[in-house]
């Protein structure tokens, strides 16, 4: 991509400034923001777990403290009972029965608040209840007992049995009910961390997604906006969220830099142009600015000397005058050569035919330089399609160089092979002249560039043989060592022989 030649659309400006607009609109939600707000929510969501877990604990720990005060008071009971029974088998026992009796009447007065948080204050007052008149029958079975009146023990005794079974069976009913609410709760508790670990895959998966959503998707978009812009690619970022954050901001930034790269990009172009054309302008005038004085001094003494000159010295200056101008048609000629694009007659040529003519047409300029041409010719060298005239132009233009390069005599060698990858014929032409600076290597293509003295070269030579090269879809290499010599190998594209063919 030629990015100093490329022009931009009079709207590119004010795409930039919506695009700047639409991103600076959005409603700011930043990054941190939004990593504060899910931190903050995994910490009220822990907090809400551990409160949870604390009073799943503290509860267990009440049902265990009343399962304890639970298996106590049913222990009491079911000892009076046995004492009961001892009384009526063997008339024995009964203080043994009250006693346990008030000691049951005794944990249910000490452990009273946590059984009625336990098991309520009706099912608490139904048990004080029942112990109370069990307490009261047996009471009355001791004193009726001192009276020895056999029928009403008997008719106390089963209603002191009711009684007594009904305790046990309350007791057992609590006692079994409080722990089948302890076991669930064991067992909520051993699902708390399960849960727990599960919330946590769940964070794992929402950071990754917002690390690669929130973060990497963005870091990867601006990577490829910084690899387009290097490339010459100054399309505005556009908006492609509701909202936007640091990754706005720098894609705003991002949008700002390369509005500015236009407007200097733009500016690079117009100072080029106007460097081209003055670069043009001094040489078309330096190279005119010879032949024309000539002409004009030449003219200006025939004119004032043209009755005393004869007629020899009258041509002799006329010759001058038409030579001067014949100089000053090639440079324009050149210039034009170089400005414009004409029309190339391609047609399948072999190269080494090319070489030959090219040559033949510098055979003279050769001779008096004391040049030996040496060629080196491989096989299986394909044609190439190119107009013939041109080819011949690039490659005089090359032999000429190469024979002003070499003033004292030398050798030019002439090379003809296939790249590597057999797509290009490469022509070498390598001399042992005076070479090229590497400084100036980079310089050698523009126009009127030349290291010849004045009057010697235009300096468009090698731009139009670059031209031509390039219209061909080749293009030419130097490498050059001062006082060793130079190559130029000019690559020109192989000629495709159909799949049909021999």
């Amino acid at each position: 991509m030629d990015t100093p030649e490329k022009e931009f659309p009079p709207s590119w400006e004010k795409i930039a400034e919506e695009a700047q607009r639409a991103l600076r609109e959005r409603p700011s939600v930043s990054i941190r923001t939004r990593l504060i707000l899910g931190f903050l929510a995994w910490f009220v969501l822990s907090l809400t777990i551990a409160v949870f877990s604390m009073i799943n604990v503290s509860q267990i720990q009440d049902k265990l403290r009343f399962l304890e005060s639970a298996q106590n008071y049913t222990f009491e009971i079911q000892q009076a009972r046995r004492f009961e029974k001892n009384f009526f088998l063997y008339r024995t026992n009964l203080d043994d029965a009250l006693e346990h009796v008030h000691n049951a009447r005794e944990i249910l007065k000490n452990n009273g608040e946590e059984m009625i948080r336990v098991v309520g204050g009706h099912n608490y007052a139904t048990m004080q209840t029942q112990l109370k008149q069990y307490e009261n029958l047996l009471k009355n079975i001791k004193e009726i007992e001192k009276q020895n009146p056999s029928p009403v023990l008997q008719l106390m005794e089963s209603e002191l049995r009711k009684y007594g079974g009904e305790m046990v069976t309350v007791a057992n009913q609590f006692l079994t009910k409080e722990r089948e609410l302890v076991n669930s709760m064991l067992a909520l508790s051993h699902k708390i961390p399960l849960v727990f670990l599960f919330l946590l895959i769940l964070l794992i998966i929402f950071l990754a997604y917002f690390i690669a959503n929130q973060m990497l998707a963005p870091l990867n978009r601006m990577m490829a906006t910084t690899t387009r812009i290097a490339e010459g690619d100054f399309t505005p970022i556009m908006p492609r969220r509701r909202y936007n954050d640091e990754f706005s901001k720098l894609g705003m930034a991002l949008n700002h830099m390369m509005l500015q790269l236009v407007r200097r990009q733009e500016q690079l172009v117009q100072a080029h142009k106007l460097k081209a054309v003055g670069t043009l302008t001094a040489g078309v005038a330096h190279e005119l600015n010879n032949p024309l004085n000539n002409i004009i001094l030449t003219s200006s003494a025939l004119m004032e000397e043209y009755k005393e000159v004869s007629d020899e010295e009258r041509e002799e200056m006329i010759n001058d005058l038409l030579g001067e101008a014949d100089r000053a048609q090639k440079i324009v000629r050149k210039l034009l050569d170089f400005a414009r694009e004409s029309e190339m007659e391609t047609e399948a040529i072999e190269v080494e035919d090319l070489i030959n003519r090219t040559l033949a047409l510098a055979s003279n300029p050769i001779k008096l330089a004391k040049i030996k041409v040496k060629g080196e010719i491989h096989s299986d060298i394909p044609q190439v399609y190119g107009d013939r005239q041109q080819l011949i132009q690039v490659f005089l233009n090359i032999i000429l160089n190469a024979l002003d390069a070499m003033p004292k005599g030398g050798e030019l060698t002439i090379s003809i092979y296939n790249t590597q990858d057999r797509e290009n014929v490469a022509i070498a032409f390598t001399d042992t002249g005076l070479g090229i600076p590497q400084h100036k290597l980079r310089d050698i293509f523009d126009p009127f560039y030349t290291s010849k003295r004045s009057g010697k070269g235009t300096g468009l030579g090698l731009s139009v043989s670059l031209g031509i090269v390039e219209k061909h879809g080749g293009e030419i290499k130097v490498s050059s060592q001062v006082n060793q010599g130079s190559t130029f190998t000019v690559l020109l594209p192989a000629a495709k022989i159909p799949a049909n063919m021999p």
